[in-house]
């Protein structure tokens, strides 16, 4: 797949490190893409993998938001004719919504033609760079109304190494699955548990 991760932070890192190994082409889009942070990033996946946010979409069937909540709306301003596009919102809107909209997810249904779906937000970056726990892979999470972009995501989840990409339900289940995300912060780390801890669905 051709992905533009719109956010080189932990987990757009993370999730680029991994699809590199995967042979996906990877773009990293940023508003500043010499950065100090983004030549970190670099020496792990290649200088060739930045561009500004607007080429990086152009090139790209898939797009991955991992930014602050509150920068959506400059950010689609920047992405241009995403109509058709699969985007997956790997926010959480927790702290801070980005007003009038409940989500991220929210916002982009309302303000762009793209296929959408909730993923990648529901644990710590470490668990995307290694999902394996005692030789058993732990699950990924996802919401939304496109199947498309569902599938996408499923496939993206797999290729980091996850067990499974568990469906939560439609658009109605994209805020239980960031409550979920808050779950997952308030026992690694409101609680002293520590970031190495993951969720996993048994069934009999």
């Amino acid at each position: 797949m051709k992905i533009a991760i719109i956010g080189s932070g932990n987990v757009g890192g993370a999730l680029a490190q991994q699809w590199v190994k995967m042979k996906h082409t990877v773009l990293i889009g940023a508003q500043f893409p010499l950065s100090e942070k983004n030549i970190s990033l670099a020496t792990k996946i290649g200088e060739d993998r930045f561009a500004v946010i607007e080429n990086a979409v152009k090139q790209c069937d898939v797009i991955l938001i991992a930014m602050p909540p509150t920068a959506i709306f400059e950010i689609i301003e920047q992405l241009g004719d995403v109509s058709g596009k699969v985007i997956i919102d790997a926010t959480n809107s927790i702290m801070y919504a980005p007003e009038p909209y409940q989500t991220v997810y929210h916002a982009l249904a309302d303000r762009t033609q793209a296929e959408i779906v909730k993923c990648f937000n529901t644990t710590g970056f470490e668990n995307m760079l290694n999902p394996l726990y005692n030789g058993e892979k732990i699950d990924m999470f996802m919401a939304g109304d496109s199947e498309k972009a569902k599938e996408v995501a499923k496939q993206l989840a797999l290729d980091c190494g996850f067990g499974s990409c568990i469906d939560f339900g439609k658009s109605d289940k994209v805020e239980l699955l960031e409550k979920f995300a808050l779950s997952w912060i308030n026992l690694a780390i409101m609680q002293g548990n520590g970031r190495n801890m993951a969720f996993k669905v048994l069934q009999r």
